[in-house]
Protein backbone atom coordinates (compact mmCIF):
# COMPACT_ATOMS: atom_id res chain seq x y z
CA UNK A 1 0.00 0.00 0.00
CA UNK A 2 1.05 3.67 -0.68
CA UNK A 3 0.15 6.21 2.14
CA UNK A 4 0.23 9.92 1.17
CA UNK A 5 -0.44 11.84 4.15
CA UNK A 6 -0.84 15.66 4.50
CA UNK A 7 2.37 16.12 2.26
CA UNK A 8 3.74 19.31 0.95
CA UNK A 9 6.83 20.01 -1.03
CA UNK A 10 8.53 23.31 -1.01
CA UNK A 11 11.45 24.04 -2.96
CA UNK A 12 14.20 26.23 -1.62
CA UNK A 13 13.00 29.09 -3.67
CA UNK A 14 9.52 29.41 -1.78
CA UNK A 15 8.01 27.32 -4.68
CA UNK A 16 5.10 24.68 -3.69
CA UNK A 17 5.26 22.08 -5.76
CA UNK A 18 2.53 20.21 -3.64
CA UNK A 19 0.48 21.38 -1.33
CA UNK A 20 -1.71 19.48 1.43
CA UNK A 21 -1.77 16.42 -1.04
CA UNK A 22 -3.38 12.92 0.26
CA UNK A 23 -3.51 9.98 -1.37
CA UNK A 24 -3.67 6.43 -0.74
CA UNK A 25 -3.33 3.19 -3.42
CA UNK A 26 -4.08 0.03 -2.38
CA UNK A 27 -1.96 -3.17 -2.98
CA UNK A 28 -2.67 -4.31 -6.46
CA UNK A 29 -4.29 -1.02 -7.79
CA UNK A 30 -3.57 0.50 -11.24
CA UNK A 31 -3.52 4.30 -10.71
CA UNK A 32 -2.83 6.98 -13.27
CA UNK A 33 -1.85 10.16 -11.97
CA UNK A 34 -2.11 13.32 -14.48
CA UNK A 35 -1.61 16.93 -14.84
CA UNK A 36 -0.51 19.42 -17.40
CA UNK A 37 3.17 19.87 -16.75
CA UNK A 38 4.04 21.98 -13.53
CA UNK A 39 0.84 20.01 -11.60
CA UNK A 40 2.99 18.28 -8.75
CA UNK A 41 2.89 14.62 -10.39
CA UNK A 42 6.65 14.28 -11.15
CA UNK A 43 6.95 15.45 -8.11
CA UNK A 44 5.29 12.47 -6.45
CA UNK A 45 7.16 10.20 -8.26
CA UNK A 46 10.67 11.52 -7.03
CA UNK A 47 9.17 11.78 -3.51
CA UNK A 48 8.21 8.18 -4.20
CA UNK A 49 11.59 7.64 -5.10
CA UNK A 50 13.25 9.18 -2.38
CA UNK A 51 15.02 11.51 -5.20
CA UNK A 52 13.43 14.34 -3.29
CA UNK A 53 12.42 14.98 0.55
CA UNK A 54 9.04 15.78 1.26
CA UNK A 55 8.76 19.18 3.23
CA UNK A 56 6.07 18.34 5.24
CA UNK A 57 3.45 15.61 5.72
CA UNK A 58 3.93 11.60 5.69
CA UNK A 59 4.34 9.20 2.59
CA UNK A 60 4.58 4.91 3.72
CA UNK A 61 4.98 2.22 0.80
CA UNK A 62 4.71 -1.03 2.30
CA UNK A 63 4.78 -0.36 5.80
CA UNK A 64 8.35 1.89 5.07
CA UNK A 65 7.75 5.55 6.57
CA UNK A 66 10.16 7.39 3.95
CA UNK A 67 10.46 10.47 5.73
CA UNK A 68 12.23 8.68 8.77
CA UNK A 69 14.06 6.57 6.11
CA UNK A 70 17.91 6.33 7.01
CA UNK A 71 19.98 7.70 3.54
CA UNK A 72 22.02 4.26 3.73
CA UNK A 73 19.04 2.35 3.22
CA UNK A 74 17.51 4.10 -0.11
CA UNK A 75 19.41 1.99 -2.52
CA UNK A 76 17.78 -1.05 -1.29
CA UNK A 77 14.62 0.22 -0.94
CA UNK A 78 14.72 1.38 -4.90
CA UNK A 79 15.62 -2.06 -5.21
CA UNK A 80 12.58 -3.56 -4.01
CA UNK A 81 10.54 -0.67 -6.58
CA UNK A 82 10.59 -1.41 -10.20
CA UNK A 83 10.94 2.08 -11.92
CA UNK A 84 10.05 2.71 -16.14
CA UNK A 85 11.11 5.89 -17.13
CA UNK A 86 10.16 7.64 -20.49
CA UNK A 87 13.43 7.80 -22.18
CA UNK A 88 13.77 3.46 -21.04
CA UNK A 89 17.76 4.36 -19.51
CA UNK A 90 18.85 1.11 -21.07
CA UNK A 91 22.81 0.27 -20.64
CA UNK A 92 23.79 1.01 -24.45
CA UNK A 93 26.60 -1.19 -24.25
CA UNK A 94 25.20 -4.41 -23.06
CA UNK A 95 22.55 -6.75 -24.95
CA UNK A 96 19.13 -7.02 -23.74
CA UNK A 97 19.78 -9.78 -21.78
CA UNK A 98 22.53 -8.59 -20.23
CA UNK A 99 20.29 -4.78 -19.68
CA UNK A 100 17.87 -7.48 -17.75
CA UNK A 101 20.07 -9.73 -15.91
CA UNK A 102 21.98 -6.21 -14.60
CA UNK A 103 19.30 -5.52 -12.14
CA UNK A 104 19.48 -9.17 -10.39
CA UNK A 105 23.65 -8.26 -10.48
CA UNK A 106 23.04 -5.78 -8.74
CA UNK A 107 21.33 -7.24 -5.43
CA UNK A 108 23.64 -10.34 -5.82
CA UNK A 109 21.57 -12.66 -7.35
CA UNK A 110 23.33 -16.28 -8.51
CA UNK A 111 24.18 -16.97 -11.69
CA UNK A 112 22.21 -19.94 -12.02
CA UNK A 113 19.02 -17.70 -10.96
CA UNK A 114 19.79 -15.26 -13.36
CA UNK A 115 19.86 -17.94 -16.38
CA UNK A 116 16.70 -19.32 -15.05
CA UNK A 117 14.72 -15.98 -14.75
CA UNK A 118 15.99 -13.69 -17.40
CA UNK A 119 14.38 -15.43 -20.25
CA UNK A 120 11.78 -15.81 -18.55
CA UNK A 121 11.33 -12.34 -18.20
CA UNK A 122 11.91 -11.85 -21.45
CA UNK A 123 9.09 -14.35 -22.88
CA UNK A 124 6.49 -12.46 -20.64
CA UNK A 125 7.47 -9.20 -22.30
CA UNK A 126 7.78 -10.25 -25.66
CA UNK A 127 11.43 -10.40 -26.73
CA UNK A 128 12.78 -13.52 -26.56
CA UNK A 129 14.25 -13.66 -30.25
CA UNK A 130 16.13 -10.36 -29.84
CA UNK A 131 18.09 -11.37 -26.61
CA UNK A 132 21.25 -10.51 -28.10
CA UNK A 133 20.37 -7.41 -29.81
CA UNK A 134 21.54 -4.23 -28.03
CA UNK A 135 19.51 -1.11 -27.55
CA UNK A 136 20.04 0.64 -31.39
CA UNK A 137 18.90 -2.16 -32.76
CA UNK A 138 15.21 -2.23 -30.99
CA UNK A 139 12.30 0.01 -31.78
CA UNK A 140 11.27 2.14 -29.07
CA UNK A 141 8.47 0.04 -28.66
CA UNK A 142 11.18 -3.26 -27.78
CA UNK A 143 13.14 -0.74 -25.55
CA UNK A 144 10.54 0.07 -23.40
CA UNK A 145 9.66 -3.40 -22.87
CA UNK A 146 13.69 -4.35 -21.93
CA UNK A 147 13.07 -1.42 -19.33
CA UNK A 148 9.38 -3.46 -18.10
CA UNK A 149 11.57 -6.35 -17.77
CA UNK A 150 14.19 -5.19 -15.88
CA UNK A 151 12.02 -3.14 -13.55
CA UNK A 152 10.12 -6.67 -12.93
CA UNK A 153 12.87 -8.92 -13.00
CA UNK A 154 12.82 -8.71 -9.20
CA UNK A 155 9.52 -9.22 -8.36
CA UNK A 156 8.33 -5.72 -6.98
CA UNK A 157 4.97 -5.27 -5.28
CA UNK A 158 5.10 -1.76 -6.70
CA UNK A 159 5.47 -0.58 -10.12
CA UNK A 160 6.49 3.12 -10.72
CA UNK A 161 6.16 4.42 -14.77
CA UNK A 162 6.72 7.78 -15.72
CA UNK A 163 5.74 8.92 -18.56
CA UNK A 164 6.54 5.40 -20.18
CA UNK A 165 4.79 6.31 -23.54
CA UNK A 166 5.96 9.37 -23.67
CA UNK A 167 8.48 8.68 -26.64
CA UNK A 168 6.57 6.19 -28.46
CA UNK A 169 3.56 6.45 -31.04
CA UNK A 170 0.25 5.50 -30.28
CA UNK A 171 -0.15 1.97 -31.15
CA UNK A 172 2.94 1.21 -29.25
CA UNK A 173 1.64 3.13 -26.18
CA UNK A 174 -1.17 1.10 -25.62
CA UNK A 175 0.99 -1.77 -26.72
CA UNK A 176 3.17 -1.12 -23.40
CA UNK A 177 0.02 -0.34 -21.54
CA UNK A 178 -1.94 -3.18 -22.39
CA UNK A 179 1.19 -4.76 -21.13
CA UNK A 180 1.58 -3.06 -17.95
CA UNK A 181 -2.49 -4.16 -17.32
CA UNK A 182 -0.83 -7.70 -17.61
CA UNK A 183 1.44 -6.99 -14.91
CA UNK A 184 -1.09 -5.43 -13.21
CA UNK A 185 -3.27 -8.46 -13.07
CA UNK A 186 -0.54 -10.90 -11.88
CA UNK A 187 -0.39 -8.53 -8.55
CA UNK A 188 1.83 -5.74 -9.10
CA UNK A 189 0.89 -2.63 -7.94
CA UNK A 190 1.11 -0.39 -11.22
CA UNK A 191 1.26 3.66 -10.75
CA UNK A 192 2.22 5.30 -13.83
CA UNK A 193 2.76 9.73 -14.13
CA UNK A 194 1.06 10.39 -17.18
CA UNK A 195 -0.23 13.53 -19.43
CA UNK A 196 -1.99 11.35 -22.28
CA UNK A 197 -5.58 12.12 -22.04
CA UNK A 198 -6.05 9.10 -24.43
CA UNK A 199 -4.25 6.53 -22.72
CA UNK A 200 -6.15 7.34 -19.85
CA UNK A 201 -9.43 7.42 -21.50
CA UNK A 202 -8.50 4.07 -23.65
CA UNK A 203 -8.05 2.42 -20.42
CA UNK A 204 -10.56 3.31 -18.01
CA UNK A 205 -8.69 2.79 -14.85
CA UNK A 206 -8.60 5.24 -11.33
CA UNK A 207 -7.40 8.65 -12.55
CA UNK A 208 -5.74 11.12 -9.92
CA UNK A 209 -5.80 14.82 -11.38
CA UNK A 210 -3.35 17.41 -10.08
CA UNK A 211 -3.20 20.66 -10.76
CA UNK A 212 -0.80 23.50 -8.79
CA UNK A 213 0.31 20.84 -6.29
CA UNK A 214 -3.10 19.87 -5.46
CA UNK A 215 -5.65 16.81 -6.07
CA UNK A 216 -8.74 18.12 -7.98
CA UNK A 217 -10.59 15.08 -8.59
CA UNK A 218 -9.65 11.00 -8.37
CA UNK A 219 -12.04 8.83 -9.58
CA UNK A 220 -12.57 7.15 -13.03
CA UNK A 221 -11.51 9.28 -16.42
CA UNK A 222 -14.67 10.94 -18.01
CA UNK A 223 -16.26 12.83 -14.85
CA UNK A 224 -13.68 15.99 -14.76
CA UNK A 225 -15.85 17.69 -17.50
CA UNK A 226 -14.23 20.52 -19.60
CA UNK A 227 -10.96 20.17 -16.81
CA UNK A 228 -8.77 18.66 -19.49
CA UNK A 229 -9.39 21.86 -21.77
CA UNK A 230 -9.02 24.42 -18.99
CA UNK A 231 -5.49 22.85 -18.53
CA UNK A 232 -4.40 22.96 -22.02
CA UNK A 233 -6.03 26.65 -22.59
CA UNK A 234 -5.15 28.27 -19.36
CA UNK A 235 -1.84 30.42 -19.61
CA UNK A 236 0.14 32.79 -17.30
CA UNK A 237 2.00 31.21 -14.45
CA UNK A 238 3.76 27.78 -14.41
CA UNK A 239 4.26 25.69 -11.35
CA UNK A 240 7.62 23.28 -10.34
CA UNK A 241 6.31 19.89 -11.29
Amino acid sequence: MIEISNVTKEYVEGNKALRNVSITIDDGEFVFIMGRNGSGKTTIFKLLMKEEELTSGRIVVNDMNLGKMPRSYVPKYRRRLGVVFQDFRLLKDRNVYENVAFAQRVIGASSRRIRESVPAMLQMVGLSSKYKMYPHQLSGGEQQRVAIARALINRPEVLLADEPTGNLDSHNAMEIMKLLEEINEMGTTVVVVTHSHEIVEKMQKRVIYMERGCVVSDGMPGFYGDMADEWVTEGGETYED
